[in-house]
């Protein structure tokens, strides 16, 4: 019996350490933050490489937790204003950064 509750209680450690290797904290994401995280970044892409005024290429995106990081250089301010817009226009997104400068 014994050898049996060990068992067990091996079992209940290994399923609470999986648990905890999937939880998120303030600087990392846990595993469905991540794929949160893919999905808001490829949206956003897929928002500024189809608005005209912008040049995607230019642009680039990073997301953590929700909050989107625009990076790169553009020629304008407009252009800036414009992709921080269509960024926060994305469904998911929870606050832009503009790290973005003029050229």
């Amino acid at each position: 019996m014994t050898h049996l509750k060990r068992l067990s209680a091996f079992f209940l450690m290994l399923l609470l350490a999986s648990f905890v290797g999937c939880a998120s904290t303030p600087k990392s994401e846990g595993t469905g933050e991540y794929l949160d995280d893919a999905v808001i970044t490829t949206k956003v892409k897929a928002a500024v490489f189809h608005e005209p005024s912008l040049k995607s290429a230019e642009i680039n995106v990073e997301t953590f937790k929700g909050v989107v990081q625009l990076s790169g250089f553009v020629n304008s301010q407009a252009a800036i204003n414009k992709a921080v817009e269509v960024a926060r226009g994305v469904a998911g997104v929870k606050s832009v950064k503009n790290d973005m400068k003029l050229k």
